[in-house]
């Protein structure tokens, strides 16, 4: 998910917000261990270590619980609300489409096999909920089809990961914005 990250930091600084801020509280930083975690897992799977693939499932579920200690730190309640609920629907959609492929979510590789990050052997030596996927593959739309290079991700996946460039944007700015208060309160008792 470090690709939402960088598009949280991308967009923070295009609409003016300082990005410092937000690595002067420690709360930034069990995301950002469990990211490094993630990309050493993703560095196995490309020297074609594809027993690691077993920690992605745990090591989202925990990532994604990672974000409490912001939202707790900036009160970004109503933001946690409506990011669940796009894990909650992106969950949903992801369900859907395993269910119409009898348990199996079906990967439509295409740069991923240009990277090297996926190979159709891998799909045979990894024995997980993730196939191959062909013209027989049922609800395509939902099913593993946007190809990163490095990730297969379906559009359930991408409204998950909407939930991390919430809280991630929106911490972003309300640490500028307090950094510019406090900022301007110590200008003010001089």
């Amino acid at each position: 998910m470090i690709e939402t990250i960088f598009l949280a930091f991308l967009i923070g600084k295009i609409k003016g917000y300082k990005i410092k801020p937000i690595f002067k509280t420690w709360q930034i930083y069990p995301p950002i261990l469990l990211e490094i975690i993630c990309f050493i897992l993703q560095i196995n799977i490309f020297r074609g270590n594809y027993h690691t693939i077993i920690y992605f499932k745990n090591i989202k579920t925990i990532y994604l619980m990672s974000y409490i200690f912001l939202i707790l730190k900036y009160k970004e309640y109503v933001q946690a609300i409506i990011g669940s609920v796009f894990i909650f629907i992106g969950s949903f959609l992801n369900k859907i489409a395993i269910l119409k492929n009898n348990g199996k979510m079906p990967v439509f590789p295409t740069l991923s096999y240009k990277t090297g990050y996926a190979t159709k052997e891998a799909f045979n030596i990894v024995k997980d909920i993730h196939i191959l996927g062909d013209e027989n593959s049922s609800v395509i739309f939902l099913t593993d089809i946007f190809d990163l290079g490095y990730s297969v991700l379906s559009i359930g996946d991408i409204l998950i990961r909407a939930y991390v460039f919430i809280i991630i944007y929106t911490s972003i700015k309300l640490a500028s914005k307090k950094q510019e208060q406090d900022e301007n309160s110590s200008l003010k008792v001089i």
